[in-house]
């Protein structure tokens, strides 16, 4: 199997990685045969996967907006995965070139990727790190230079949750985080759930599947168990809703229906 010359060495490049497939569904180039063919595997019980990708970006970058204008300059972005257009870092420096990033991540891709990026901005980086460990993300260097824990900060965490069982205690981890962050902080949040989308459980349930063999469990969360994650939050208006709905920059009434898929939401801590 061919290895590109951006992909590290230590990394196996048959195994699927969710970052890599969550490039494939954007259309990057940063994946592996073994991460496309699982992709479109998934995409066979639910064809609208790029399009709740690319909901998730659209989000995201209205929330990176939003903080900004809250007067919130710094950002930790935790599953940040393999930057493709209109990253955390782009929207929130040109909406304020004082803005500062720091991605975090645990797929080596993602992290070289990033880096790579980065190169020559001196107000981003990335730290290789695990979200089960919020401590060690937040005594790293990166954040160390770059972010005043005394100051509000915005905690990204996008399409990562609904990778965490609930056996590792995801609730924890962010409540971790929450109480490590000033007053006034942001918490940003998306996580898949089986409602509603436009396909019925049990064929949404195929793409489950699809992440359960290639060992990296999709949870399906109800929105009661992802208001949760929003404890020691208060909600920002219009509270946790589906993707599209949350802040649309403007009303078209043509988006995808799979856009509609999850849930998304923003908290400010008091």
């Amino acid at each position: 199997m061919e290895r590109p010359a951006w992909a590290p060495r230590s990394i196996d490049v048959s195994v699927p990685s969710v970052s890599r497939m969550y490039d494939f569904y954007l259309g990057g180039s940063h994946n592996f045969e073994a991460d496309r063919e699982a992709a479109r595997t998934a995409m066979e019980h639910m064809p609208g996967l790029p399009k709740i990708m690319q909901a998730n970006r659209a989000f995201m970058r209205r929330a990176v907006r939003f903080a900004v204008e809250e007067g919130i300059t710094q950002f930790l972005d935790i599953g940040s995965g393999i930057p493709t257009f209109g990253n955390v870092h782009e929207v929130a420096q040109q909406a304020d070139p004082g803005a500062r990033v720091v991605y975090v991540d645990h797929d080596p891709v993602a992290v070289a990727h990033s880096q790579a990026v980065l190169q020559g901005n001196d107000t981003a980086d990335v730290v290789a790190g695990d979200l089960l460990k919020p401590r060690e993300i937040l005594a790293s260097p990166q954040v160390e230079r770059l972010i005043d824990l005394n100051r509000p900060v915005a905690l990204l965490l996008v399409a990562i949750l609904h990778f965490v069982e609930d056996a590792d205690d995801p609730y924890g981890a962010v409540a971790e985080l929450r109480d490590a962050l000033a007053p006034g902080s942001l918490l940003v949040l998306t996580h898949a759930a089986f409602e509603g989308g436009p396909l019925p459980q049990e064929r949404a349930e195929g793409v489950v599947d699809v992440y359960k063999n290639i060992r990296n469990p999709l949870i399906m969360r109800s929105r009661d168990q992802i208001a949760r994650f929003f404890e020691g939050y208060d909600m920002v208006e219009p509270g946790l809703v589906p993707m599209p709905d949350w802040r649309p920059d403007t009303v078209t009434g043509d988006e995808d229906p799979y856009a509609f898929s999850g849930f998304a939401g923003v908290g400010r801590s008091a």
